[in-house]
């Protein structure tokens, strides 16, 4: 799918092309490729003169060539951008090429990016620029709001994973946890730990991507200092991932150790038990040996004799717990 999108009056206005002439009507400041198909790449290149890389998204990248500048002038950016879906959490890799040099674009450049699925910062951008008019002026602010909006996607996710622990925090600091309220702890703890992990990953990458655009010597004074904006953002949600770690790890902890203690229960509830039955396996081993002196066993009143020690040997030990409080 191809979207361009152009300014009018300071509001960003977006365009779905299905043919190469609808695309020469447009000048846009940004063109999104959601999940490209070769006709539309080759629009691109035809119109444009860009030629995307075959390995523009893929994964398996090397760190070190995701951030460049080509001798023309086209800066090279692939960042990755978080997709907090409850059951599939992900980053989506996009690749983001600006360009400014070109003849046909001088007057301000255009910005492309090239992704295979949907990105919420990209909808947030697009639902802002709507409302507030005069909010983007170029491609590069476009490009700068797109790292803004995933920071504060970001901060939003982690507010969500802060509600998630508290109602999960109950649930341990209740005190009456059993295996079944553990389970569903430690489930929902390995979730928020892992989305906590994600954007930590995503912020860094973030940061990573805003360095390099400051670097680049790209940026006008005001965009320069809205980048640097964006980075103390990003160290500010640094230290709300590593207090969740924290939290997260002493929530795991705790449900661990009333995990140890319904066992121990388990355990000391056999202890008990096998402590309570030695003294009438003791009498029965005795009697069963068949003496030759053990005249009570000669009389109508011995065999049952024999079984109320053995009943009384097993209560006495259980009294005698029960009275200490080891039943309890």
């Amino acid at each position: 799918m191809l979207n361009v999108f152009t300014l009018s009056n300071g509001r960003l206005f977006q365009e779905e092309i299905e043919s190469l002439e609808e695309l020469s009507r447009f000048r846009p400041i940004w063109v999104d490729l959601e999940e490209p198909t070769p006709e539309e790449k080759r629009w691109v290149k035809q119109y444009y003169g860009l030629s995307i890389p075959e390995d523009a998204i893929d994964d398996d990248i090397e760190e070190s060539a995701r951030f460049y500048e080509e001798d023309n002038g086209e800066l090279h950016i692939r960042s990755d951008f978080l997709v907090a879906d409850p059951d599939e959490p992900r980053q989506e890799r996009v690749a983001f090429i600006l360009n400014t040099m070109n003849e046909q674009l001088r007057s301000h450049g255009v910005l492309f990016s090239i992704h295979d699925e949907t990105v919420p910062a990209f909808r947030l951008l697009r639902m802002r620029a709507r409302r507030m008019p005069g909010l983007l002026t170029d491609a590069k602010e476009v490009l700068l709001k797109l790292f803004d909006a995933d920071a504060e996607y970001c901060a939003d996710t982690l507010e969500g994973i802060y509600d998630d622990l508290e109602m999960t925090s109950k649930k341990v600091l209740d005190g009456n946890v059993g295996d079944e309220v553990a389970g569903e702890v430690l489930a929902a703890i390995a979730r928020q730990e892992d989305m906590n992990g994600r954007i930590r990953r995503n912020v860094m990458d973030t940061r990573r991507a805003v360095s390099f655009l400051m670097r680049s010597k790209m940026l006008g004074a005001e965009q320069f200092e809205e980048a640097r904006q964006i980075l103390r953002d990003i160290d500010s949600l640094d230290s709300h991932t590593a207090f969740l770690f924290e939290k997260i790890n002493f929530l795991m902890d705790a449900t661990v150790g009333f995990i140890n203690i319904n066992q121990n229960r388990i355990i000391k509830l056999f202890s008990v038990a096998s402590v309570a039955l030695l003294p009438p396996t003791l009498v029965a081993s005795i009697y069963g040996m068949n003496f030759r002196h053990m005249p009570e066993l000669n009389q109508s009143w011995g065999y049952p004799y024999a079984i109320a020690l053995m009943v009384a040997s097993a209560l006495l030990p259980m009294w005698y717990f029960r009275r200490r409080g080891w039943l309890k």
